[in-house]
């Protein structure tokens, strides 16, 4: 690893102007990527500044018809959060399925949507319930954040500070691992909220990351059931296609993995 200046900041404001003034700094909170990168000198800030400990930026609210989970929670809590396994039961299973126990209690979920892996299961649930997203800056909704491959709509210096998740009436997520890493090669979270709509994102599977299935989504308004997707395919010209499943595997994932979430929910 390089040379660098470790900062712990104190609250969100602290680490707003630390970001602010230093030459190149990156925001540490689990860890889980940016560690394992600086290790392979592929990144090499000038400073780092911890935000794990800020206290606007830890813990789970219910309220009500939302529940908001701080940026520096991690996926351990969420996933052993008796709020969120009554209300959204889709997010408890998804949070229990990230890595192993070791990234599990260390991983935040800030980390992982402002890192926004193609293949991290977060940013599927982000869209499927119309998350907001809030910030040291403002509030975005999930269709705004991802903009593609590893980016979001965050600027340089702006911090996610927490995620409220609207309550849906029935939620749940299903994911077709890959055996070695546990990240997704496909994964749907399939939610219908309280107005009757339906909304169905995959992750694992874009080249440009998590997308919504408007077919399905249809679909399943009409006939929340699992016949209803069985016939429906994604296209496979943008989707992602490597040594673990090419772009034809993964499309027809995809329609298994609906179906398996759509079972789920009930």
């Amino acid at each position: 690893m390089y040379e660098t200046t470790y900062h712990r900041a104190g609250s969100v404001a602290d680490a707003a102007a630390l970001l602010a003034k230093a030459e190149d700094a990156k925001l540490l909170s689990g860890g889980q990527t940016l560690l394992p990168t600086m290790k392979q000198r592929l990144a090499a800030p000038s400073d780092l500044i911890d935000v794990s400990r800020i206290a606007e930026m830890q813990g789970i609210t219910d309220n009500g018809a939302s529940i908001s989970i701080g940026a520096a929670t991690k996926h351990a809590d969420v996933a052993g959060s008796t709020v969120v396994k009554q209300k959204l039961p889709g997010l408890a299973k998804l949070a229990g399925g990230i890595g192993d126990p070791a990234v599990r209690h260390m991983g935040t979920l800030g980390g992982s949507i402002s890192n926004n892996d193609p293949a991290a299961d977060y940013p599927a649930a982000l869209l499927a319930l119309g998350a907001t997203i809030t910030t040291s800056k403002r509030s975005l909704a999930a269709d705004e954040f991802f903009t593609g491959l590893f980016e979001t709509a965050l600027d340089e210096d702006e911090i996610v500070v927490s995620v409220s998740f609207p309550v849906a009436q029935k939620s749940a997520y299903a994911k077709y691992p890959n055996p070695a890493s546990r990240y997704a090669m496909a994964g749907v979270y399939v939610a219908k909220m309280g107005d009757g709509s339906v909304r169905v994102a995959v992750t694992g599977a874009g080249q440009g990351g998590v997308f919504r299935v408007p077919e399905m989504e249809t679909a399943l308004a009409g006939n929340f059931s699992a016949s209803a997707v069985a016939g429906i395919s994604v296209g496979a010209d943008n989707l992602l296609s490597d040594i673990h499943g090419s772009n034809a595997y993964r499309a027809n994932l995809v329609t298994v993995m609906a179906k398996r979430a759509v079972e789920a929910a009930g």
